[in-house]
């Protein structure tokens, strides 16, 4: 039998998950691999890029979307577990789970549309269908799902570590963004009781000619204008010029404008942007594996027929 796709997967996932109790990425391989009859040389077939076995990138997939759509979720690293909607889609005893399955939860769509930001991809995908697409165009549509599932990862993650944590790592973040040079010198987390709403202070440069003051929010309901009002009051009185206000959640229209207008120079940036700027920055986060795209060197042959 050959190895089943991830969206043929996601259906026997959850029901091996269906008893309630946790279970291990690796068992799910194990269980899955004998229930679809895959041999020795099935299960040890790995992807191109020799890092991980098909079955256990396809069965991470399946167990990636499914907890998109709130089907299954992680009580901790490399643990699944069925939820309540779970439960409830088993009791309709479903013939299949699909991606188009998914869509009629508003957490997949909100992830699905998330990886379609990029108006070439999506410009891309509306033209040709995936059997239609070039082997480029796959590739770009590819890595945009894989960017959009990881920073939902990533505000995941932070949103269950600690005020203290997070303070630490948005000047982390702004550091391996080329603030002030050094860690040990760039900046530092003051963040504590008193603090007058300042959570940290890093340098401009690395002479230190300016000092930036950071708020970090690790909230999940929207940041109103009288927040931001706070932290402009907190830099008035700490004489400074320029503020970044970071939070894992979102702005109100009317925080945004406010921002905006005053004289007070306050960059604001929301869970989004704080997660694609980890990637881009390498904060939290690591590389698996890399694909490099190759082209014939015209130069390089231009001389052959004189040879």
């Amino acid at each position: 039998m050959p190895i089943p796709d991830y969206q043929t997967l996601m259906l026997p996932l959850l029901r091996l998950a269906s008893d309630g109790a946790d279970h291990t990425t690796r068992e799910a391989v194990e269980k899955l691999s004998v229930e679809f009859q895959l041999t020795q040389d099935e299960r040890g077939q790995l992807l191109a890029s020799g890092q991980q076995a098909v079955i256990n990138n396809r069965i991470g997939w399946a167990n990636s979307y499914l907890k998109k759509a709130g089907l299954l979720e992680s009580p901790r690293r490399g643990v699944l577990k069925i939820t309540k909607r779970g439960r409830q889609i088993l009791e309709e005893n479903p013939q299949k789970i699909d991606v188009k399955f998914l869509d009629r939860f508003p957490e997949f769509v909100e992830f699905r549309d998330a990886a379609k930001l990029n108006k070439e991809s999506t410009v891309a995908e509306s033209i040709a269908p995936p059997s239609q697409q070039t082997p480029e165009e796959a590739l770009e549509l590819a890595n945009q799902s894989i960017r959009a599932s990881l920073a939902q990862d990533i505000l995941s993650r932070v949103l269950l570590c600690s005020p203290a944590f997070f303070e630490h790592l948005v000047v982390e973040l702004l550091v391996k963004m080329g603030y002030g040079g050094s860690r040990q010198d760039a900046g530092e987390r003051i963040g504590k009781s008193g603090d007058g709403g300042i959570d940290g202070i890093i340098k401009e440069d690395r002479l230190g000619l300016d000092t930036i003051y950071l708020q970090a929010k690790r909230w999940q309901g929207t940041v109103g204008r009288p927040e931001i009002q706070k932290f402009v009051g907190a830099l008035q009185g700490q004489r400074a010029r320029k503020g970044v206000f970071i939070t894992t959640s979102s702005y109100t229209s009317e925080a945004t404008e406010y921002a905006s207008r005053i004289d007070t120079k306050v960059v604001l940036i929301d869970g989004k942007q704080l997660a694609s700027l980890m990637i881009d920055f390498d904060v939290g986060v690591s590389v698996v594996t890399t694909y490099q795209v190759k082209r014939i060197d015209s130069d390089y042959f231009e001389d052959s027929d004189g040879l």
